[in-house]
C-alpha cells in the first residue's frame, strides 16, 4: 500500500495510547518554557566556520536550495580542521538512505585519519542501510584501531546480517580482544585524561557497554560536551525518535511544532523526522533551519531538505 494512503489514524490499544501520551508529554512537557528563537545572532552564532549565509532561502529556487544543502554537507564532511564538523555531517548524511552522493561521501570518510570520524562513517553507513557501503566497511575490519574494528563488525552484523566480523566479535566476547582504543598501548588517546573526565568516561561506557551511538552532535567526547553545553535533553530526542515510528499525520505536525524548540538536539531530530515524510510542502519549514545558529541543526536540515524533495515516498509495512 502506498505510504501516503496509510496516514490516517489506526485503532490503538490502551497500552499503545498510554505509551504515546507518555512520549508526547516527555517531548513537549517543557516546550512552552523552551521555545526560543534558534536563528543566529552575532553573539550566538556557532563557532565552527563552515556554514550557510543568512536568510538566503528567501531568494532561492528549490533547485538552488538543494544545491546549497549538498554544499554545506560536503564542505563539513570534508572540513580538515574540525573533526567534530565531519562527524556531525556524517550523522546527517546517514539519514539519506541509498542516495549515491551521500553514500560516496560516507565511504570516503571511512578513510579519514581520525578514528572517531571513521567510526562515525561506519555508524552512518549502518543508518543508511545501503548495501553499497558494505565493501568499504568490510575493509575496516582490518583497521589498526579496535574501536573502528568493533564498530564495523557490529554494524555489519546488526544492520546488514553480514558475518564478516564474526571472529572479531567472538574474540571480544571471550575477552581476547578489546573494543575501545583507550585500552591498548598503541592508541593515540590519553588514558589518564580519560579517567579524570566524566564526559570521556561516559563515552567509554557508550563504546564498550551500551553500543556505539551516532547522534546529531556527532560521535566523540566533544559531542557529549557539546550536547551538555547547549542544554540538550537526550530523553526528549529519544522520545521524538520513538514517536516517529508511528508515521502519522499527528506526529508530522508535532515535528513541525518542534522546529523552533530551544533545544538544538530536538530541532535537529525533529527536522530529520519531518524530512523523512517526503512531503514537498514541508520544504519551506525545513529550509528555515538552514540558517539555524547551531551547525548540527543546519546539517540535519540540509539532509532533511534533500530527503524531503528527492526520496521516493516510503511504504508502511503491515505487521500481522
Amino acid at each position: 500500500m502506498p505510504y501516503n494512503a496509510t496516514m490516517t489514524s489506526a485503532p490503538t490499544s490502551p497500552n499503545h495510547r498510554a505509551l504515546r501520551l507518555l512520549l508526547t508529554v516527555l517531548l513537549f512537557g517543557t516546550w512552552g518554557h523552551a521555545q526560543n528563537s534558534p536563528h543566529p545572532t552575532s553573539a550566538d552564532a556557532d563557532s565552527q566556520p563552515v556554514g550557510v549565509s543568512q536568510d538566503s532561502s528567501l531568494t532561492e529556487t528549490p533547485a538552488e536550495t538543494l544545491n546549497r544543502c549538498w554544499q554545506v554537507l560536503t564542505d563539513n564532511v570534508e572540513d580538515a580542521k574540525h573533526f567534530e564538523a565531519r562527524t556531525q555531517a556524517l550523522s546527517a548524511l546517514g539519514n539519506l538512505g541509498s542516495n549515491p552522493r551521500a553514500n560516496h561521501l560516507i565511504a570516503e570518510a571511512m578513510k579519514d585519519p581520525n578514528l572517531d570520524v571513521r567510526t562515525a562513517a561506519i555508524l552512518a553507513a549502518g543508518n543508511t542501510k545501503s548495501r553499497a557501503l558494505v565493501p568499504p566497511m568490510t575493509k575496516l575490519l582490518d583497521d589498526p584501531e579496535p574501536q573502528v574494528v568493533f564498530a564495523a563488525a557490529t554494524t555489519l552484523w546488526r544492520q546488514f546480517r553480514d558475518k564478516s566480523g564474526e571472529d572479531i566479535l567472538a574474540d571480544i566476547a571471550a575477552g581476547e580482544r578489546k573494543a575501545n582504543p583507550n585500552l591498548i598501548h598503541g592508541a593515540a588517546h590519553d588514558m589518564s585524561r580519560t579517567l579524570h573526565s566524566p564526559s570521556a568516561m561516559e563515552k567509554l561506557g557508550i563504546t564498550t557497554g551500551a553500543g556505539l551511538v551516532l547522534g546529531p552532535f556527532g560521535f566523540s567526547v566533544t559531542a557529549i560536551e557539546y550536547a551538555r553545553k547547549n542544554g540538550s535533553d537526550s530523553a526528549r530526542i529519544q522520545a521524538i525518535n520513538l514517536l516517529a515510528e508511528e508515521r502519522t499525520e499527528g506526529v508530522r505536525e508535532e515535528m513541525k511544532s518542534a522546529l523552533d524548540d530551544k533545544d538544538p538536539g530536538v530541532r535537529a531530530t525533529a527536522v530529520k523526522v519531518l524530512g523523512s515524510f517526503h512531503r514537498s510542502q514541508d520544504a519551506i519549514a525545513i529550509a528555515e533551519l538552514l540558517d539555524d545558529s547551531k551547525l548540527p541543526v543546519r546539517l540535519a536540515a540540509a539532509a532533511a531538505y534533500i530527503d524531503c524533495l528527492t526520496a521516493a515516498p516510503r511504504v508502511r509495512t503491515s505487521h500481522r
